[in-house]
């Protein structure tokens, strides 16, 4: 199937707007193929998206949590992510931003090479007095009610039972309606598999009783994973405490399941 890119981008706001107001989901679910086997059990990774958690694990609600404060940049998680789920070079499952706000309160964003080599060379280009800077580490947000799901025409973006948003790379077309869909800008085309791609949480290893492999590589700790449901997990004690969560776009109702912790109002 021969994809016309230019047919994509013509009219994404359009698109988008559909998708939001439910009007284009009808077609869509026209054509997705009744034969679909995208449950089916295998012991394999990520490219042979599958229901790999036990069913008696279908109960945790399972979280991420970004602490913006504790990141320091210097972007062991993106080579962590690259070695672990074979990234092409030049794409990025997670990447880390750094934002600089002046006296003015002007925000420059940026994310040279996603950020996977740190931030060793300052921002040149800013002329005015500093007032602030941080980094922002993004990934996917495994959200509750993904729009990717709704616009994918082959099924091949699905929820799983336990409620990861994954990929079916053996249904998917490269239509990009799901990179379209997605509000916060972590999907894209697999140079090397010619598919939909995006984070997914290293769902192979957490099937496994592990970590995801960025968690495992911060050095601060800015990143943790774990069952909310479960209160003895790290996750579930910060979220039950007193310490401020926020998501990315609440206003959406994407419900995401990736918390930031210390996150400014630029960046939500």
């Amino acid at each position: 199937m021969k994809i016309d890119q230019n047919f994509i981008d013509k009219d994404r706001r359009g698109f988008i707007e559909k998708v939001v107001k439910g009007s284009i989901a009808g077609s869509l679910m026209l054509m997705i193929p009744m034969n679909s086997k995208l449950f089916a059990k295998v012991a394999g990774d990520d490219s042979k998206l599958v229901s790999l958690i036990d069913p008696k694990d279908k109960a945790k609600h399972y979280a991420f949590m970004v602490d913006v404060t504790g990141c320091i940049g210097c972007g062991s998680c993106c080579v962590a992510d690259r070695k672990e789920n074979s990234v092409p070079q030049g794409q990025y499952r997670t990447w880390v931003e750094r934002y600089v706000i002046d006296i003015y309160n002007t925000v420059y964003v940026d994310s040279p090479e996603g950020g996977e080599k740190g931030y060793s060379k300052p921002r040149t280009d800013i002329k005015e007095k500093i007032k602030d800077a941080f980094f922002v580490p993004k990934l996917c947000n495994m959200c509750e009610e993904p729009s990717c799901v709704q616009v994918c025409p082959v099924a091949a973006t699905f929820k799983s039972p336990d409620g990861f948003v994954l990929v079916d790379n053996s249904h998917c077309v490269a239509c990009g309606y799901c990179v379209q869909a997605c509000p916060y800008g972590v999907r894209f085309i697999n140079n090397d598999t010619k598919t939909a791609d995006k984070c997914t949480w290293c769902y192979h290893r957490i099937s496994k009783g592990k970590l995801p492999a960025c968690v495992n590589a911060c050095p601060t700790g800015a990143r943790k994973f774990g069952d909310l449901n479960d209160p003895k997990s790290e996750v579930a004690k910060i979220y039950n405490s007193k310490t401020v969560l926020k998501v990315l776009k609440k206003s959406l109702g994407n419900e995401p399941a990736l918390f930031y912790v210390g996150a400014h109002e630029e960046v939500i």
